[in-house]
C-alpha cells in the first residue's frame, strides 16, 4: 500500500526533517529518501515536498544552499538546524504518543471497556 496525499497535516514536514537529519540532500534526493525511509509507502510529489521545504527553511529549521549534484545540476542542498534537530525530537515524540494513543484505541474491547 502506498499513500500520495493522505497525509495528516504536519507529517510531510516531519518526514522531511528526518530525511535531512540523515544527511545533507537536493530536495529530489529528499523525496527519494523518503520513498526508501518508508519502503516505498510514502510516494510524495514534488509539487508537495518543495513548499514542505521552503517552510521548514522560513522556520528556520533547515538551511539550504546551492551546490553541485550527483548528475553535476545545480540543487539547492538542505541541512538541519540545530532548531530543526529540537523540532525533530520533538515532533517524533508527539507522533510516537499519538500513534501509541491510537493502538490502544484500535485495539479495545467491550471487555475493556
Amino acid at each position: 500500500m502506498s499513500f500520495t496525499s493522505d497525509l495528516l497535516p504536519g507529517t510531510l514536514e516531519l518526514l522531511a526533517l528526518k530525511a535531512i537529519s540523515l544527511g545533507a540532500e537536493h530536495g529530489y534526493g529528499i523525496l527519494l529518501r523518503i520513498q526508501r525511509m518508508s519502503g516505498g509507502a510514502f510516494l510524495i510529489q514534488q509539487g508537495a515536498l518543495y513548499p514542505a521545504l521552503y517552510r521548514l527553511e522560513h522556520r528556520g529549521l533547515v538551511d539550504a544552499s546551492w551546490a553541485t549534484s550527483e548528475n553535476n545540476r545545480r540543487a539547492k542542498f538542505y541541512v538541519l538546524t540545530a532548531a530543526g534537530r529540537k523540532a525533530l525530537r520533538i515532533e517524533r515524540g508527539s507522533w510516537e504518543h499519538l500513534v501509541a494513543a491510537m493502538t490502544v484505541a484500535l485495539n479495545a474491547t467491550p471487555e475493556a471497556l
